[in-house]
């Protein structure tokens, strides 16, 4: 199977739980019963999660909390890749308000129904949710003041591409902003090998240099990565645990090696630069 028909596959599946009263296994309900994923669980805090409808909670697969970490100012216009249930553009709507727009991108089709009527549920009406992908994003140059992501471009077999993508739909002087998973050493290759760690968005997660290098790469300037939560032996344990890997031999290999992340980097104001985009 194709990586990107797998994720839409796994996602698809996460989508349809929900929607039948279960969670998208483990999602980011604070203190979810049973939730032992070490990487979704417990990322928003009970005000965040009264402010929108629990399927949104429960449909969160991200590694963080971008909404949280971002910068985001109102009447700005915010895009989130891989937007899932919907959680993260219904809280960055809420901070743009009613002078705002915060479009959510996604290639399932479940999650976009279920991001749908998320926002039905909540009457937040500055949203918009496209269906495309994060390498093809359907908005136009210089339209977007923030993107954020939570947890999706390690999921991407092309993350230079995506990565330029949100460059040129960032207006100057836009904030790139988002949650991943970031890897700090060498990881043992039966990890990097396995598709199913791939689209749990481990096996997909760049070295931090190599993220800092892509970035300036596509563009971006003022680039950072804070760590938001590092993973210990036991928590490698039990994402390694089922995926046909020796979790106990490969754990102590991958301690401390796997953070989640919060990224930042802005697409510069170039000098000829002399419309509306760059000066507002």
């Amino acid at each position: 199977m194709e990586l990107k028909d797998a994720v839409r596959q796994k996602y698809g599946e996460a989508a349809l739980r929900v929607t039948t009263g279960g969670s998208s296994c483990c999602g980011a309900a604070p203190g979810a019963a049973g939730c032992v994923d070490p990487i979704t669980s417990n990322l928003y805090d009970s005000v965040q999660a009264s402010q929108i409808p629990q399927e949104a909670v429960l449909a969160s697969l991200g590694c963080g909390n971008p909404t949280a970490l971002a910068t985001i100012n109102a009447g700005e216009t915010v895009l989130d890749l891989g937007s899932g249930g919907g959680i993260d553009v219904l809280l960055s709507a809420k901070r743009v308000g009613p002078t705002g727009k915060a479009y959510g991108l996604d290639m399932t089709d479940e999650m976009l129904a279920l991001a749908r009527e998320n926002q039905s549920k909540s009457g937040i009406e500055n949203v918009e949710f496209l269906k495309g992908e994060i390498e093809h994003i359907p908005l136009p140059d210089n339209s977007v003041d923030v993107i954020i992501s939570n947890c999706v471009i390690n999921l991407s077999g092309d993350k230079d591409k995506v990565l330029r993508e949100a460059f040129r739909v960032l207006k100057p002087g836009g904030r790139f902003a988002v949650s991943d998973v970031v890897v700090r050493g060498d990881v043992p290759p039966e990890v990097r090998r396995s598709m199913e760690l791939w689209v749990g968005c481990i096996a997909g997660a760049l070295r931090d240099y190599d993220y800092v290098a892509r970035l300036a790469r596509a563009g971006f300037d003022s680039i950072d990565i804070e760590p938001t939560r590092v993973y210990n032996v036991d928590d490698a344990r039990q994402f390694l645990t089922g995926e046909g890997i020796d979790a106990d031999a490969i754990a102590p290999q991958v301690q401390d090696k796997f953070i989640s992340a919060f990224i930042r980097a802005v697409k510069p104001i170039t000098k000829d630069c002399c419309g509306p985009a760059c000066c507002s």
